[in-house]
């Protein structure tokens, strides 16, 4: 088996080339040329994956990956994936979070429409949800460009599926950790400054809204769900989620008591554009 991953060198990529080289497969990631290599994550096993250059803004350099790996399956991951980004810049994460999916999708069809195609979605899809919890049937409120875009990514792969009858799923994922998240993010931020806290290397953290709640889950479990989904019988959309929610306090409370004073509550600001509650706003709630 082949696959080809886009997003290569992200948490979830890396965690996925990990699980198909242990199943056997010939794994391709897609990277965009960059004069500064961002490879830490996949580092152990850069000898064992290719790489291809490549962009979800450039179709031609999709078409030209998908003949060069001629893969079995196909993951989208890559996104320009933060919220707040979005909101700064909307156009370009329309072009490549969703029109990068269409494009991919596109290049597919035309190479060879038996391939299985895996789409990241997101729960950012849900926004101001009307039911709790959510599933595959609840309706989107897509609350930020991002999440916009990932909604059209959606639909998208959803049109390929049954304009095309091609074996096309998309994960609606909830938030999902490792130690290999970005830094961006809360609880990789927390679990940092508090080893630098230890270290004398800071003083305290400052949080944004401790009481917002999160649905985390263990990444390598979620890209196991992704690989699941392509061996199904059928394609399908699936929620992907622990069931359980915990806020920002609660995570913080975990720490030793020592620490926890040094964790502070702050106000944060955001973008006048910004006129979500904070339940809406990205997790990554820091100053």
């Amino acid at each position: 088996m082949r696959a080809l991953i886009t997003g290569v060198t992200g948490q979830d990529g890396s965690y996925l080339a990990e699980l198909l080289l242990e199943k056997g497969y010939k794994v391709y990631g897609l990277v965009r040329r960059s004069s500064t290599a961002n490879y830490w994550r996949i580092e152990h096993i850069l000898d064992k994956i290719e790489l291809i250059e490549g962009d979800l803004t450039d179709g031609g350099s999709l078409s030209l990956a998908l003949k060069k790996a001629n893969p079995d399956e196909v993951y989208n991951l890559a996104a320009q994936s933060y919220v707040a980004t979005s909101w700064n810049q909307p156009v370009l994460t329309g072009d490549v979070t969703g029109l990068g999916a269409a494009r991919l999708l596109e290049a597919v069809y035309q190479y060879n429409p038996e391939i299985k195609f895996y789409q990241a979605s997101t729960s950012e899809l849900f926004g101001l949800a009307k039911e709790s919890p959510q599933k595959e049937t609840t309706r989107f409120y897509p609350r930020s460009p991002y999440a916009a875009a990932k909604a059209y990514a959606h639909y998208m792969t959803v049109n390929y599926r049954e304009s095309y009858n091609m074996f096309a799923c998309a994960g609606i994922l909830f938030n999902h950790e490792s130690p290999r998240r970005g830094e961006e993010f809360v609880t990789r931020k927390i679990s940092k400054a508090v080893a630098r806290i230890e270290l004398g290397k800071q003083e305290k953290l400052a949080l944004g809204n401790l009481e917002s709640k999160r649905d985390w889950g263990y990444a390598p479990e979620y890209v196991e769900a992704m690989w699941l989904m392509l061996q199904a019988d059928n394609p399908k959309d699936y929620v992907i989620a622990s069931g359980k929610t915990h806020s920002v306090r609660e995570l913080v409370c975990q720490l030793p008591q020592r620490l926890v004073s040094q964790v502070l509550l702050q106000n944060v600001s955001f973008l006048r554009r910004l006129h979500s509650l904070w339940d809406y706003l990205p997790e990554a709630l820091t100053t």
